[in-house]
């Protein structure tokens, strides 16, 4: 998972979660956190790659207007979703699937009680939590999108080449600062795959020069065909891929970041105390990303009359 270097880039940072509490479920949907946990858990230990790629469509959801579940609506002969937008075509399956897994189990349990956004943003925890990474509060109470739009996407995705410069400016114009963003990209990725080309540039055919000779090598390997196959991956951390851990911080302090963008982050004085700090203390890095997560879960969501519960994840309700 890449989030494609997603590096949430919202337009502002407004915090809608007045009417958002921790126990939203505790009387309409009581079995809502043990459903969610079970079938998260099930569904991570088939299939492993599932944690990176919900933790990608959360942030791919969240970075366009709001965590709201625009992401999950399949596109129709009359309206194109964020779904058409071309990053987004590399979104895995499994993380859909266990969304729909989760929202037919709550359906059959609590019917029209729990939207599709508060499920993506509790799996998401879960499943953070499953490959070892920190516990955070997601509190509850989100309503889904009504729409979703292909033109809404292009401001707010980055690609694999964004540079350090634009990434900051887009962090703080929604609210969050250097650390932040190191952290939020270090926890994106550290149990996070890519797809051949959007690192292809490094390695073919020059190398760049400031990645690891051994590194080039195994990746040319592995990518040798991505022209003719699209889905030819790699695992971002080298080292301990589907652990969620503080070794990619370490690995970028070596040279052997397979992202342009992420080994960028230790050569920009800026950024560099932050991936030298998270290198170096894993303590510290799993509470920085807790806390930002808690602050990106809540970003811009809808509640109210602004959205609805659909009773399909994939598809608006009908009027």
């Amino acid at each position: 998972m890449t989030w494609p270097l997603l590096f949430l880039l919202f337009s502002s940072f407004v915090f809608s979660h007045a009417q958002l509490t921790l126990d939203y479920y505790a009387k309409t949907c009581p079995q809502f956190d043990s459903i969610v946990r079970d079938i998260s858990q099930q569904k991570q230990t088939e299939f492993p790659a599932t944690a990176a790629a919900t933790l990608r469509v959360f942030f791919h959801d969240c970075a366009v207007d709001g965590c709201d579940a625009s992401i999950l609506i399949k596109p129709t002969t009359f309206n194109k979703s964020e779904l058409d937008y071309d990053i987004n075509h590399s979104l895995a399956g499994d993380a859909f699937d266990l969304i729909t897994r989760i929202k037919t189990a709550v359906e059959l349990a609590c019917p029209g009680v729990v939207s599709c956004a508060d499920i993506l943003a509790t799996a998401t925890r879960n499943l953070i939590v499953i490959t070892g990474g920190p516990h955070y509060k997601v509190q509850l109470g989100r309503k889904d999108s009504l729409v979703s739009n292909v033109s809404n996407v292009e401001a707010h995705l980055t690609r694999a080449n964004a540079t350090v410069d634009l990434m900051i400016n887009k962090f703080q114009s929604m609210g969050f600062d250097v650390k932040d963003m190191v952290v939020l990209i270090g926890g994106g990725h550290t149990i996070g795959f890519v797809h051949c080309k959007e690192f292809a540039h490094r390695i073919f055919p020059t190398p760049d020069p400031t990645m690891n000779p051994i590194l080039v090598e195994r990746l040319r390997k592995m990518c040798a065909n991505y022209t003719s196959n699209n889905d030819m991956s790699a695992f971002l951390d080298v080292i301990s891929p589907g652990n969620f851990d503080n070794v990619l911080f370490k690995n970028l302090m070596k040279g052997i970041g397979v992202l342009g963008s992420d080994q960028l982050l230790y050569s920009d004085p800026r950024t560099k105390p932050f991936v030298e700090l998270y290198a170096n203390n894993a303590i510290a890095f799993a509470n920085d990303f807790a806390h930002a997560m808690e602050k990106v879960s809540v970003y811009q969501v809808k509640i109210g009359q602004q959205g609805d519960v659909r009773k399909r994840c994939d598809s608006i309700n009908h009027i």
